[in-house]
């Protein structure tokens, strides 16, 4: 990071602020479901790039993580042979060199497309979701505030 060390000093990688931490959260869950190892740096240089909280969008992407990797792959997997209607193949799923250059060869196609559709819908319903909880959130504070405030005398003296 330490090219982009002049840019940490922005206040938007690090508030916590809705314009910040709600799309932070949706690229987060999007590169979570990228099957490519370096989720964390990408998501990094994204964050960056579109000038969102960093902490964020690095701790969304930790769903993403070796006990639910297989699992989240495979659901992709499955859903982009559907899409292009290739037939069913055997499908496992290890974090090893050896499946990258033989097994992932072999599938890459609608793996790939599954994990950015499936990335995408589950970034929007994020994005959407947050946002609303944050909005009502904040409505729910406001109005407890006017509630606390003391009546203003409108009679003017």
């Amino acid at each position: 990071m330490a090219p982009f060390r002049h840019l940490l000093h922005d206040p938007n990688y690090w508030s916590i602020r809705r314009r910040t931490v709600v799309p932070a959260f949706a690229l987060g869950i999007f590169i979570g479901f990228l099957p490519f190892p370096v989720h964390l740096l990408l998501t990094a240089l994204l964050a960056l790039a579109l000038r969102v909280n960093i902490p964020v969008a690095l701790i969304t992407t930790l769903f993403s993580n070796p006990l639910t990797m297989p699992a989240i792959f495979y659901l992709c997997y499955q859903v982009g042979q559907e899409i292009l209607g290739l037939p069913p193949q055997p499908f496992d799923f290890e974090l090893s060199l050896d499946w990258l250059t033989h097994r992932f060869t072999q599938i890459w196609q609608p793996l790939l497309l599954g994990c950015i559709l499936i990335g995408s819908i589950a970034s929007l319903i994020g994005y959407i979701t947050l946002d609303l909880l944050w909005r009502a959130s904040l409505a729910d504070y406001l109005a407890k505030r006017r509630a606390k405030k003391p009546p203003s005398d409108d009679n003017g003296g």
